[in-house]
């Protein structure tokens, strides 16, 4: 991080593992959806998806039809997937914690413009954070997929909704990636993660490392943030 706190323009928010505890979730929905396809094929699925976290699941899919089952063409069976696949996921969605601290954390940076930029599916997104009560948090949208985080980065900065200095709190190797190509200081949430390989893919890099928001926080306020 390169300033306080309270001076970034816009802070923007991963879901999956930042805001909610919901990365377990939709590796099980991974799986589940791509059984039918047979256990070894669906377990790989499991493996790329845990492996490049923060990329949409229409692209994981295409992935699996392509580079797992090998097939050439798979169009309606895509949609057959994405669609039981957001069916296990939804109900998981709705109960899963929301990170402590979160409120405070709102409440600290109130002057900033917060923003979700996700790869699970905007509709999606947009409906779960209105039946939780979060929206309200968010004043400078929730973006998803299908649109990659890297493009929606970049439309927003150009839209000038996302203002720098600006910081993004992710919790993959693809959100860090995304956030230093657009220019963002990044802070890395570990006890939600999937993203087994951090210590080793971090220990070069000049990052904030964090549990989680309520870690982040605490060590703000002791900073006088």
């Amino acid at each position: 991080m390169n300033a306080t706190l309270r001076n970034y323009e816009c802070l923007v928010f991963d879901c999956d593992g930042v805001i909610l505890d919901s990365n377990r979730i939709k590796t099980d929905a991974f799986y589940r959806a791509a059984l039918d396809y047979g256990k070894a094929p669906a377990t790989k699925l499991v493996e790329f998806h845990v492996a490049n976290g923060g990329i949409s699941r229409y692209r994981k899919f295409e992935y699996f039809f392509r580079d797992i089952l090998n097939r050439t063409s798979w169009d309606n069976e895509l949609d057959v997937v994405l669609e039981n696949y957001a069916n296990f996921v939804r109900d998981g969605l709705l109960t899963c914690s929301i990170a402590p601290g979160l409120e405070k954390l709102r409440e600290i940076t109130a002057d900033s413009r917060w923003l979700i930029v996700s790869g699970g599916d905007q509709v999606e997104l947009r409906e779960v954070f209105m039946a939780r009560g979060l929206t309200e948090y968010f004043d400078g949208g929730i973006f998803g997929s299908p649109t990659p985080k890297d493009v929606i980065l970049e439309r927003e900065i150009e839209r000038q909704n996302i203002q720098k200095p600006a910081l993004f709190i992710g919790d993959s190797r693809f959100d860090h990636q995304c956030a230093t190509a657009a220019g963002l200081d990044f802070v890395f949430l570990s006890a939600w993660s999937e993203f087994n390989e951090w210590p080793a893919y971090f220990s070069d890099k000049k990052i904030v490392i964090q549990a989680s928001i309520e870690s982040f926080l605490n060590t703000q306020i002791a900073g006088q943030v």
